[in-house]
């Protein structure tokens, strides 16, 4: 691993790296990102994850008003790809250098009271295995929590690459799925865990003011679903 090679790519100045990504093509990221993903691995590892407040704080303030904590995170916790922003001081984070965060390996059947994720699904080679495994580690009467990118507020097109992230395998939408770039998050739920209770499912765009696909979205601009475990 060439740590001065991830180094120098971290520190090329944001307006640099808005036009290299506009007329590179996606594949050169992808292979940057891969470079930079292994040095962080091994920092991580080494020294665990910094703070870095993303998405999950993003909704935070929302999810106080609405409850959210009290109703979902009670007992104990998994925060899936939380990539250093942690939903709460009640869970635990997981993400690339504890394991496979498709697979959970190693965590046992219904062994925890809520297992969250954010802006991870996306991520996965195979989002129904995901969806299976994260799941499977809930107990009955618990909840699995659902956030991701809804197509329309974050992407604003069609069809995959995403402008954004080339690591995204697929857009989300609430209820539909629009084949064969995007998936329906209710639908995908129904076929994969059709036991699942669906206690709440929204489209999140509290401050998202900027329609402009050619530029970053502000505000939220997610899909949340959350799911209880029924009770044997």
């Amino acid at each position: 691993m060439n740590f001065e090679s991830s180094s120098a790519a971290a520190r090329v100045p944001r307006g640099l790296k808005s036009e290299l990504r506009r007329v590179a093509p996606p594949r050169w990221w992808l292979l940057l990102r891969e470079v930079r993903s292994n040095a962080r691995l091994i920092r991580y590892r080494a020294v665990g994850r910094p703070t870095n407040p993303g998405e999950t704080t993003k909704a935070r303030a929302r999810r106080l008003r609405e409850g959210f904590f009290e109703r979902y995170c009670v007992g104990r916790g998994l925060d899936i790809g939380y990539g250093g922003d942690l939903l709460s001081g009640n869970c635990v984070g997981w993400d690339l250098e504890h394991g496979d965060t498709q697979l959970l390996e190693g965590l046992e059947d219904e062994s925890l009271d809520f297992v969250y994720s954010s802006h991870t699904l996306e991520h996965v080679a195979d989002a129904s295995e995901a969806l299976r495994h994260w799941y499977r580690v809930v107990k009955p009467g618990g909840h699995l929590m659902l956030f991701v990118p809804d197509r329309d507020l974050y992407e604003k097109k069609l069809a995959l690459p995403s402008r954004w992230n080339p690591d995204h395998k697929r857009f989300f939408l609430l209820d539909r799925d629009e084949p064969s770039d995007t998936v329906g998050l209710l639908p995908l739920i129904g076929r994969v865990i059709p036991d699942a209770n669906i206690v709440s499912a929204q489209r999140c765009s509290d401050g998202h003011t900027i329609a402009d696909p050619a530029v970053h979205s502000d505000g939220e601009y997610s899909i949340e679903v959350i799911v209880r475990k029924p009770r044997s």
